[in-house]
């Protein structure tokens, strides 16, 4: 494997984040910070002190550059025809087609994102001989924007036109204009900016109010002149249905040529010299450039869409599954296994610098109300663990040493040295219920039961982070085992709290150390070999939690790396049948829609709530997002009442949307990056904070274990390793020999009136 640096993932996934919101920002400014309205929608009437008589009274075609400005009128019995905020794939081209039939050209003024959009029809209107003029690059109010944004509408209205046709035009139309004489100072300060950067300004001397839709005939008598004087028509090409436009043209053309009004372009009517000219190389590729960019975000947007949609309804699938699928496990929970379980069982606790813990777990384990014997396998502690736990000098438990060699070792270690059939693993920072033991082994009445997972609860729960991982536990993992119990399909019996039956970990070769994630190694494995998996939640532990957000990260990473690895690794269930084609097509599944893809896709759900808040409708979406709120906190009342949990902690649930969520995103994304990369993790062991204490009132000694003759007492991995393998082959022999002798193994023997077919699916 390469060995590929953390920083360079962050490096990426830094640059992922900010081009998606660049893209968003792009998007957000282009197609909803203003946008085409009714021309009335934002009308001047302010102060109009500043605006020059001359211009005020004057032609509606404005050069105010000039000093002083001048201002200038189309001929008369000549009409300059226009056409506002296209162009429009719809609307744009049945009025190409009218004015053609008619032979008359006309003057579109263009907003940029339009152009961006659609450049094949602004290439259109040129090579049928219209003019081009620009209508800003959003359709913004100049006079209502600063000087640094009317720039920016300018010119990238501009570049747009130079990257679509070649071209730039040095006509402008301000949105919302009319005529000279509703000009006031903003709209003055604007034109007047304009004409520094080489515009002319046109406005309108006659309105069509099309707009408006007030419907064919009005518009037709709108956009017909009372005398002979030259008039600049406004009418419109995009902004909306203009079915009533396309109408009224075909009928007012004829009528103004019988009148002996000539139609015609802007320049044409008032005499204004190539308004329209070659675009600068470095503008046409720069425009090119800007309409890419503005398409690439276009489709980011969409994507992102989509992955909203697929996320929002992941959410609610995933609800909705646990919600039923808990309510019938407290149903299912009220059957009992069978026969009370009461044979000694064998409690192995590997430990590594446990000191801070294992104490308390030890005392907790001998308090039992079952009867145990206590096995801590030392992996080459190095802070006194095994010099601790011997000092105590309690009955029934035993401390082997071995050289360090990793968890998965220890508990093979553990395994070869137990002297009962059932086992119990549990790590050295965790403390159980005087009947958990009790409890946990309680499914294995049942012979097809292989392995049982407990209920870990958080013990740490001060403070913000404590109390959000203790959500987690109860809402996600223990709803989360419910299900994956009902649909057999468990693909992890917790390191803190679970059983196993030894006959099913020889089977499988015992603890493998191919990942990080060793207990979902194990128990998928378990599985794939047709083994039932069960969680019995009346088995309570508490575990210690990672107290900040480093520890936490660390053994997140760990987790969820390990389980990408499980996947992997045993990603044939997914065409196997029986009990591992359940795993397969169920459990991991399941893990990969919703502890790898949802996580995924979640963020996008924060990331589209703040674009939906600063472009969008604020109102609509803070109530989508208090929806999903309101979900998870339905939820986590039912999965606290169902755990017996006070719902107190759950206040803290919107607070977790902001921090907690948005590190486990980083974890999963941070893991499926180093999975991709072929990286290799090493496994970190989590700190310890020594809050751990006994429940109950105090520990009670328990009856010595019953012993095997000669026990194995291995005192490194290599001999643990041996033992294992010969008792595996052992195991396999006898089966096989049981099998086909028409017996069972007693490791496999049913229930009276259980039908058995066979062994085990693998």
């Amino acid at each position: 494997m390469r060995n590929v640096p953390v920083r360079t993932h962050w490096l990426l996934l830094t640059t992922l984040v900010l081009t998606l919101c660049s893209a968003l920002l792009i998007q957000g400014y282009t197609q909803h910070m203003f946008g085409i309205s009714d021309d009335a929608a934002v009308a001047g009437g302010g102060p109009a002190d500043r605006v020059p008589t001359a211009v005020a009274g004057g032609g509606p075609v404005i050069d105010s550059a000039a000093v002083p400005a001048r201002t200038a009128r189309p001929r008369p019995h000549t009409i300059a025809l226009t056409f506002d905020d296209g162009p429009d794939p719809t609307w744009t081209p049945r009025i190409l087609d009218v004015l053609r039939r008619h032979h008359v050209h006309a003057t579109f003024f263009v907003v940029g994102t339009q152009v961006a959009a659609h450049p094949e029809l602004v290439r259109r209107i040129l090579a049928e001989g219209h003019q081009i003029g620009i209508h800003t690059f959003t359709h913004a109010d100049l006079g209502k924007i600063p000087d640094w944004q009317r720039g920016l509408e300018l010119r990238e209205a501009q570049l747009a036109l130079a990257g679509a046709t070649g071209r730039t035009s040095s006509l402008l139309r301000p949105p919302y204009s009319s005529g000279n004489d509703a000009l006031d100072n903003q709209d003055w300060d604007a034109i007047r900016a304009a004409g520094q950067a080489g515009y002319l300004t046109v406005l309108s001397t006659q309105d069509s109010e099309d707009w408006q839709r007030p419907g064919t005939d009005r518009i037709v008598a709108n956009a017909t002149p009372r005398g002979n004087a030259g008039q600049i028509l406004l009418m419109h090409d995009a902004g909306g249905d203009r079915s009533q436009t396309v109408a009224a043209l075909d009928r007012l053309l004829p009528r103004l040529s019988a009148r002996g009004f000539t139609v015609t372009t802007v320049g044409e009517a008032v005499g204004v010299p190539q308004a329209v000219k070659s675009a600068a190389p470095q503008d046409h590729w720069l425009g090119l450039g800007l309409i890419a960019t503005l398409d690439g975000t276009a489709w980011a947007l969409r994507i992102l869409g989509w992955l909203l949609y697929a996320a929002g309804a992941l959410a609610v699938l995933r609800a909705a599954a646990v919600v039923v699928a808990a309510r019938r496990h407290v149903r299912k929970r009220r059957i009992a296994w069978g026969p009370s379980v009461t044979e000694p069982v064998s409690v192995i606790v590997p430990a590594y610098n446990e000191s801070a813990g294992i104490e308390a777990a030890v005392h907790s384990l001998l308090a039992s109300d079952h009867p145990v014997e206590i096995i801590v396998v030392d992996d080459g502690s190095t802070d006194g663990t095994a010099d601790l736990v011997e000092s105590l000098g309690l009955p029934s438990v035993r401390v082997i040493r071995q050289p360090n060699a990793g968890k998965p070792a220890a508990l093979n270690t553990g395994i070869a040295a137990a002297s009962h059939d059932l086992l119990v693993m549990v790590d050295g920072d965790t403390v159980f219920e005087p009947d958990a033991v009790r409890a946990l082994v309680q499914p294995f009445a049942d012979h097809r039961v292989g392995a049982v997972s407990g209920n870990a609860k958080v013990i740490n729960r001060g403070g913000l982070l404590g109390r959000w991982q203790h959500i987690e536990y109860v809402v996600g993992f223990n709803l989360d085992r419910r299900l994956f119990d009902l649909a057999q399909c468990m693909p992890t019996v917790p390191g803190a709290v679970g059983a196993f039956r030894r006959g099913a970990l020889l089977r499988v070769g015992g603890v493998g150390d191919a990942t990080l994630a060793e207990d979902t190694d194990l128990t998928m494995a378990l599985c794939r070999d047709g083994w039932r998996v069960v969680y019995q939640e009346d088995a309570v532990a508490w575990t210690e939690a990672p107290a900040s957000l480093g520890a936490l990260w660390r053994q997140r990473y760990r987790w969820c790396y390990g389980t990408l690895q499980a996947m992997w690794k045993h990603r044939g269930a997914l065409l196997q049948s029986g009990a591992a084609g359940k795993l397969g097509r169920r459990g991991v599944i399941y893990l990969l829609l919703f502890q790898v893809l949802l996580p995924l896709l979640a963020p996008v759900v924060d990331i589209f709530a703040v674009y939906g808040l600063v472009f969008l409708d604020p109102v609509r979406i803070l109530a989508l997002w208090l929806g999903f709120l309101a979900l998870q906190g339905a939820m986590g009342v039912y999965a606290f009442r169902l755990d017996g949990e006070h719902a107190g902690p759950l206040w803290s649930l919107p607070l977790q949307q902001f921090v907690y969520r948005q590190l486990m995103y980083l974890v999963v994304i941070q893991s499926v990056v180093t999975a991709v990369a072929g990286s290799r993790l090493r496994w970190q062991r989590m700190e310890r904070y020594g809050s751990l204490s006994v429940p109950g009132a105090g520990t009670r000694p328990q009856p010595a274990p019953a012993q095997v003759p000669n026990p194995p007492a291995p005192h490194a991995t290599g001999l643990a390793d041996t033992w294992l393998r010969e008792a595996h082959a052992a195991t396999r022999q006898a089966d096989v020999h049981h099998l086909r002798s028409g017996e069972t193994s007693d490791l496999l023997e049913e229930p009276a009136g259980t039908p058995w077919t066979g062994q085990p699916d693998r």
